[in-house]
């Protein structure tokens, strides 16, 4: 079993022979010399053979093993020398020699019939284990022309629902939240776009471990042939290196910044291994490197695979960081992990089986479902990537897990998880939010109150009440007012600081009708929104006193007489008859004490007394009957700069507190759809 080097197996159609134009190349490096002395198959001059057949092609003999190429140039299939032995390396590796592309006829040399074509996919790089007699070959993959088309990634309903939602979610928030609270959601909308554009058949699942834990070893046995550098030295691994089991992965593992030089193929006899079709799989650098650039590329990847085998050795397997920074923070991915206790062949008896029960117990602790008696989880499994013990049940659940097509769908559902959790404390709150009707009568309350609505009822009643008096009363009691009024300031004004003191307490009184009810909106939200809610109500309160003067003087009591009920003449006009028949009396009672009339005390004195009595008497009957209009015109205009005082209000500070609300309302439905509940938390869903 061999490996070849993956350059492009989407833009390329790998057939055979195929060679570059003349002045091209393929790879990093420049273009490679021409010439035979490179000692690479098919390195000839590039024409084909005799019988038509391409130079670099390589026919296998069914009895050596032996490539046909090998034999035809008189080149020994022996590869000298500690660089050739070294796995996963092509010819830019070499020292002291140019750099040259990996695979495909050496200076750019024409293929079948002089045409041009692409440079094949590159060197298969095979390594023998150590103190074996078997030979290596640098063979070029022979496969058919036309590789397969790539399918994209479909999501399916649900999953494209919540990504919708978070969406949604993530552009009504943006003015409200910071970049930063906001910055996992759209990663998490960014890869799942990006993850879509590409193959839907393939899986990348990433091997990650700590130093000294196996896993280029176990990468190596899974793929059949040793392709990631093992040994002592640390770190063994520098860069990540892939390996794909079809073609059609070029896209994707572009995508994790692997080069063309790192990518590897397992070549099998006849068709590829079926049990691990559309595989990707990565051998990653140590998560626990010295190096920070090393650990920065396990974070920066394991966030673009579909799934992860963790390797773990019986002496590193409860390392705090490997809990503490990996495993208990993707808790939520356990359906897309695999942990594995490598290097069982170093426990004694029982002891890999206590081993493996410890690991049991501290990932239940970090959170992390395990998949046993086929419920949905992580899945466990021991082995040894030396002797091969439990490599085969790994390989059966990996190709199960890669049959399914369905790990990047739930590495992206799991990734909304968890984002939608990150966000939970800005969107979810235990309590009834909303402002409710108490609130917002209680408010209106306080504006009326402000801008003096009561005491502008009474006034008006009173104006009402002594307009009703000075013309229903007796000519004496209104000569009486007449003087009083020459004393006192005109009617309805004050003295100029005792206005101003007025101003400043009806000023003080807006001021804490607006923080009461910004308080009460805003109890129960996520601080930001709660923020949101107090800074639209700051906002509002900007000018409302001054609008609340204009109110008070545009809806206050109408200049000039109130309006008079329709029994007002008849009381003028018998207030007018007393007032007659007291003067009537008097001037008889004179004319008979001058002597021009005759002495009759009875009639003039009955005259006077009934003017007299007559006149307060209807004065009173008067202001009886004047207290109920005088009420109803007091009430109408408290009412009027109520509604008025309420609906400046109202259009200034209840309604853009309402709008957040409202906005929070809407941010909280998609908050729910985003975790999968619909509509959010019922206890939660309070009025606007």
């Amino acid at each position: 079993m061999t490996a070849a080097t993956d350059q492009d197996h989407t833009e390329h159609a790998d057939r055979p022979g195929n060679a570059a134009p003349a002045g091209e190349h393929s790879g990093d490096g420049p273009p490679a010399q021409d010439g035979p002395e490179t000692g690479r198959p098919g390195g000839g001059p590039g024409e084909g053979d005799p019988d038509g057949a391409p130079a670099d092609r390589t026919a296998r003999d069914p009895h050596t093993g032996a490539g046909r190429a090998e034999k035809e140039t008189g080149r020994t299939p022996h590869t000298h020398g500690k660089e050739a032995d070294m796995p996963g390396r092509t010819d830019e590796d070499s020292p002291g020699g140019s750099p040259r592309p990996s695979g495909g006829p050496p200076g750019g040399a024409p293929g079948r019939g002089g045409s041009a074509g692409a440079w094949d996919d590159g060197l298969i790089a095979r390594r023998v284990a150590e103190g074996e007699s078997a030979e290596q070959f640098a063979v070029v993959e022979n496969r058919p022309p036309g590789g397969p088309a790539t399918t994209p990634m479909v999501y399916d309903r649900p999953l494209r629902s919540r990504l919708d939602a978070l969406r949604e979610l993530v552009g009504l928030s943006r003015a409200r939240l910071d970049n930063r609270t906001l910055a996992e959601a759209g990663r998490v909308l960014d890869e799942a776009a990006a993850r879509r554009r590409h193959s839907g058949q393939h899986t990348v699942v990433a091997i990650a471990g700590a130093t000294g834990s196996g896993k280029s070893q176990l990468f190596n046995m899974l793929a059949g042939v040793p392709i990631s550098e093992t040994g002592v030295r640390r770190p063994t691994t520098t860069a990540p290196i892939a390996c794909s089991w079809s073609d059609g992965a070029a896209s994707l593992i572009e995508r994790l910044g692997i080069p063309p030089r790192l990518r590897r193929r397992p070549l099998q006899n006849g068709d590829a291994d079926p049990q691990l079709r559309g595989l990707v799989l990565v051998d990653l650098l140590d998560h626990d490197s010295a190096a920070v650039h090393h650990r920065e590329q396990v974070d920066r990847i394991l966030r673009l695979v579909d799934a992860v085998i963790w390797v773990v050795d019986p002496e590193k397997y409860a390392d705090a960081v490997l809990h503490e920074r990996y495993l208990r923070p993707m808790a939520g991915h356990a359906e897309v992990m695999f942990v594995v206790l490598n290097q069982i062949d170093r426990l004694p008896g029982e002891a890999a089986e206590q081993v493996l029960d410890d690991l049991r117990r501290l990932l239940d602790e970090d959170g992390i479902a395990l998949g046993e008696y086929g419920e949905p989880g992580a899945t466990v499994l021991a082995l040894s990537a030396l002797t091969g013990d439990g490599v085969g049940e790994l390989r059966e659940a990996l190709g199960r897990f890669v049959a399914q097509r369905t790990a990047p769908a739930r590495r992206i559902s799991a990734d909304v998880d968890a984002a939608a959790w990150r966000l939970r404390p800005v969107y979810v709150t235990g309590r009834r939010t909303g402002l409710s009707e108490q609130a917002r009568e209680e408010f209106a309350a306080r504006l009326a109150d402000a801008v003096g609505a009561a005491a502008a009822g009474e006034a008006a009643e009173r104006a009402w009440l002594r307009n009703a008096n000075r013309a229903c009363g007796t000519p004496w009691l209104r000569l009486w007012h007449w003087y009083q009024d020459r004393g006192e300031p005109p009617t309805g004004r004050l003295p100029a600081r005792a206005r101003a003191d007025e101003e400043t307490t009806a000023r003080q009184r807006v001021e804490q009708a607006v923080r009461t009810v910004a308080d009460r909106a805003s109890a129960g939200l996520p601080a930001p929104w709660a923020q949101a809610v107090r800074e639209a109500a700051a906002r509002g309160a900007q000018g409302l006193p001054e609008a609340l003067d204009e109110l008070a003087a545009r809806h206050g009591p109408p200049p000039g007489r109130p309006p008079r009920p329709g029994w007002w003449p008849v009381a003028v006009l018998t207030q007018a008859s007393m007032t007659i028949l007291q003067f009537a009396g008097g001037l008889w009672l004179l004319g008979q004490i001058v002597g021009v009339m005759s002495p009759n005390l009875g009639v003039p004195v009955l005259l006077m007394v009934i003017g007299i009595v007559g006149g307060p008497l209807i004065e009173w009957s008067c202001r009886m009957a004047a207290r109920g209009p005088a009420r109803r015109y007091g009430l109408e205009a408290e009412r009027r700069l109520r509604e008025a005082a309420a609906g400046c209000g109202r259009a200034r500070v209840l309604d853009p507190v309402a709008a957040e609300l409202l906005r929070y309302r809407e941010v909280r439905e998609q908050y729910g759809r985003v975790v999968g509940t619909g509509t959010g938390t019922g206890a939660e869903a309070g009025g606007s």
